[in-house]
């Protein structure tokens, strides 16, 4: 009962079908037909061969898709005639054939219109413009290419990133040159392998590539080999310019630092500040009382000696809270517009005459008519004496101190360089030579609040310091200060 069910939806959807559908033997003899849209009766028609019952042919038609599949076994389509590609649609034979016994049993051939060969490319050509302006309007840069390099796709993207014009792409540029050091066999291998996202596949890839101008470009790559069938014939990249993104995260681990460097010296600070006022007073008796022993009473020589041991240290400790409260900021700025050059010019009038500088060779190299620079006098000339100090002292007094001052051509900033033939600064000590309290003295030679005082007075100007080993022999400090932008009174804050 179920199968006179199914045979009886299913006669009435060949009764529905309004095109033309038959049966024919190997032979092509028709066997059943449905035909609503001819003047033939199936019953007239049965048991003639088609190409003769339908087209008055002796043989089959050159279009015949029964033909086709009777010589493949396979399901065949075939146009009815060349002449109705110009026609919205165009009529066709589909043909299939039926097995018995995995013999060719009977086929079965209906017809159908399908859209024209130009309406297919009508869609096909609106199908590509859509791709292009998505590739064109990507934001990464895309370039395809062929098995030999030959660039295929060169979007706007790619020429911002690498510096050609998409003609220049097109017409001389190879893929192989984008990459350095051969880097596009290693991209090419990793395409081909199974551990970077899958064969012929590559994501998010790190990797280096060529400006126009030879300039190397950080770049994300996602890339693809395009195959047809097995064969490879292109491959596709996606890259993405990470050289904001590498900017961004460098300011962010900047900022990070320095958080980490101001609460640092704020919890140092609260403590420094305690330490010195209350040293203060100790030191102050110590010295007093010992200047008053020297000038009151008659001492043998080595006892005179030995006070002013005391009178010294004390000193020298009272110059330690003074740099402990240098350090906490217990300071008024007052800035004004300065001649930086008048600075280090009177910076080093002061320690020239000094034992230590005998034997340095002081080279001066100040830019001419270097315009001022908004700041606080006092700060800068400590600053420049820290800096100035801790060279001689890294020349052993016998070396070239070299200072150098310029305006940089692409910023409203002035730059000023001070530069030793010392041995240099280790590798390892270099990132934290101006925390607090680093030092690489002997013990008992500096607080190492120096260059930690030095990084602050500079922050505090709205600059930036770096310290960098010369590439021959010794040290350099890179200080970069913004130039003065009004020139009117001087204005007061707390440091």
């Amino acid at each position: 009962m179920p199968l006179a069910k199914e045979n009886k939806y299913l006669l009435k959807a060949i009764e529905a079908f309004k095109r033309r559908l038959i049966v024919v033997s190997p032979e092509y003899k028709i066997l059943a037909a449905h035909c609503p849209v001819d003047e033939f009766q199936s019953e007239d028609i049965v048991g003639h061969t088609c190409h003769k019952i339908l087209y008055d042919r002796n043989i089959p038609c050159e279009t015949c898709a029964v033909k086709v599949s009777l010589e493949t076994g396979k399901p065949a389509l075939r146009p009815k005639t060349e002449s109705a590609a110009d026609l919205e649609t165009m009529p066709c034979f589909y043909a299939y054939p039926i097995f018995e016994e995995g013999n060719i049993d009977a086929l079965v051939s209906l017809d159908f219109d399908l859209p024209t060969r130009g309406e297919i490319e009508r869609k096909l050509q609106r199908s590509n413009a859509l791709l292009r302006n998505l590739i064109l309007s990507a934001v990464d840069g895309v370039i395809a290419a062929d098995k030999t390099g030959k660039i295929l796709i060169f979007n706007d993207t790619a020429a911002e990133v690498f510096g050609y014009s998409v003609e220049e792409a097109l017409t001389e540029l190879s893929i192989r040159d984008i990459y350095p050091d051969k880097k596009e066999h290693a991209v090419m291998k990793m395409l081909r392998g199974e551990e970077y996202g899958g064969r012929g596949k590559l994501r998010a890839y790190q990797v280096d590539v060529l400006h126009k101008d030879g300039q190397r470009i950080p770049i994300s790559l996602n890339a693809a080999i395009v195959y047809e069938g097995n064969v490879e014939v292109a491959t596709i990249g996606f890259f993405h310019d990470m050289r904001e993104t590498l900017r961004i995260e460098a300011e962010l681990e900047k900022t990070r630092v320095q958080l980490l460097q101001a609460e640092k010296m704020a919890s140092l600070g609260k403590l420094a500040a305690g330490v010195a006022h209350q040293l203060n007073n100790p030191l102050a008796g110590i010295t007093l009382f010992t200047k008053l022993v020297l000038e009151e009473y008659e001492l043998e020589e080595a006892a005179r000696e030995d006070l002013c041991r005391v009178v010294n240290d004390a000193q020298r400790c009272r110059d330690t809270v003074k740099e402990l409260l240098e350090f906490t900021r217990q300071t008024r700025y007052f800035m004004q517009p300065h001649d930086i050059n008048r600075a280090i010019e009177r910076t080093l009038f002061l320690l020239e005459s000094q034992s230590l500088f005998q034997n340095i060779t002081v080279v001066k190299d100040l830019a001419d008519s270097l315009p001022t620079v908004f700041c606080d006098i006092q700060q800068m000339n400590h600053l420049f004496m820290n800096i100035i100090l801790n060279a001689a002292q890294a020349m052993e007094g016998k070396g070239t101190l070299t200072l150098k001052t310029e305006r940089e051509a692409d910023e409203e900033k002035a730059r000023i360089e001070i530069s030793d033939t010392g041995p240099g600064i280790d590798k390892a000590i270099l990132p934290h030579i101006f925390e607090p309290f680093y030092t690489t003295k002997e013990e008992g030679e500096g607080t190492g609040l120096g260059l930690s005082l030095v990084y602050g007075i500079v922050e505090n100007h709205g600059g930036h310091i770096k310290a960098v080993n010369n590439v021959e022999k010794g040290s350099t400090f890179v200080i970069r200060l913004p130039l003065t932008r009004k020139s009117n009174g001087g204005n007061t804050f707390e440091g």
